[in-house]
């Protein structure tokens, strides 16, 4: 079955596919997390990230709930993203603690925003759970600000910092990029959302000028997620001052 738009609906494998690499992503953040809170510089960061770790947890845990609630088995749907970011991180490992700040902000925060963006042609439950589980900024606020302060004045770090972010992004855009070729249910998610907000810009613009509706053809899924992810680093590098 096809929507109006001619995109093919997730199916549930589908959604529990984009619901367990969510998890995946927690997990993995909780385990990033509390490794940063070993060696953060102060002893308030090293509180902050533990209590950010033990967050992790908790939206980790609703999504997995979600998962059991389609009738899958969540230890599966989590486990076959099991080592999802090995590569990278393998790839961008940091040799700075600020190093270390901006990667969690720009190269972790990438996967994060495709999975919002997937997460637009899913069931309302789910979408709705996907996008309040991702929205926690804490980490985030943490690491601008750290990073904003130590930037002030230091043009040095400001350019290595700068260039570190290019890097970052291009290899998560990597993953992205294997995610979509390996995994059709992602990409059929993917096209689901692309095809709603298309749907919603074309309703919006209709109510606007009065002018009846024209049918249009389904948005090119995969070029559009990639200007979006790109459009969102570089409004994070723009926030800390960096060049994108």
């Amino acid at each position: 079955m096809t929507t109006s738009s001619g995109v093919e609906p997730p199916s549930s494998a589908d959604t529990v596919e984009l619901l367990g690499l969510v998890a995946q992503l927690e997990q993995t953040a909780f385990a990033r997390l509390a490794a940063d809170s070993r060696i953060a510089p102060t002893i308030e960061q090293r509180l902050a990230l533990t209590r950010f770790a033990a967050a992790a947890v908790q939206r980790r845990d609703r999504v997995l709930a979600r998962i059991e609630e389609l009738g899958a088995d969540p230890v599966a749907a989590i486990g076959q993203f099991d080592g999802v970011l090995e590569e990278f991180d393998v790839r961008t490992e940091p040799s700075t603690w600020w190093e270390r700040l901006l990667k969690s902000y720009v190269g972790y925060g990438v996967a994060d925003d495709f999975c919002r963006l997937a997460a637009q042609g899913l069931d309302e439950q789910s979408r709705q759970l996907v996008l309040e589980v991702l929205d926690d900024a804490s980490h985030s606020e943490l690491a601008v600000a750290e990073l904003d302060a130590a930037g002030a004045g230091d043009e040095v770090l400001t350019s290595r910092l700068a260039l570190w972010g290019r890097r970052l992004v291009g290899e998560a855009l990597s993953v992205v990029q294997r995610l979509l070729a390996q995994r059709p249910g992602l990409e059929r998610c993917v096209r689901a959302g692309a095809a709603q907000a298309a749907a919603a810009q074309a309703a919006a613009a209709s109510a606007s000028s009065a002018a009846a509706p024209t049918a249009s053809a389904p948005p090119n899924a995969p070029a559009k997620i990639f200007g979006e992810l790109t459009a969102q680093h570089t409004r994070r590098m723009a926030r800390l001052g960096l060049t994108a």
